[in-house]
């Protein structure tokens, strides 16, 4: 079995902080709207889950960085992935907690006639 690199593992976390953090907005957006900010605010303690989960075995990168400029590098480096998980499990977290049903507004609508089953 191969090993998985460093690189990788460091994505794969980005992304898992992405889904809980996501997911953490998602269920306080819920209670009041507002409270996805939370969740969007929580991608500043991404550099403290990476070093949590991966200690040492940082990307070559990174750990040639001093210790000053490693966080900087953390979150550039894992801004988008994690931001792709957390707009998607926090819109959908907040989909299924608001229970939402869609409504056909116009007959002639694709889903007004599958809803009917008249299409």
């Amino acid at each position: 079995m191969k090993k998985v690199r460093p690189d990788n593992k460091f994505a794969l976390i980005v992304y898992l902080w992405g889904a809980i953090t996501g997911t953490i907005s998602g269920l306080l957006s819920t209670y009041y709207r507002p409270a996805w900010i939370i969740g969007a605010l929580m991608f500043l303690a991404t550099d403290l889950f990476v070093k949590l989960l991966l200690g040492d075995d940082l990307p070559q990168d990174i750990k040639e960085l001093p210790e000053s400029e490693r966080r900087k590098a953390i979150l550039r480096r894992g801004f988008w992935g994690w931001l792709l998980f957390w707009l998607y499990f926090t819109m959908l977290v907040y989909t299924i907690g608001i229970e939402f049903e869609p409504r056909a507004y116009n007959n002639q609508s694709l889903l007004s006639k599958m809803i009917n089953g008249t299409g």
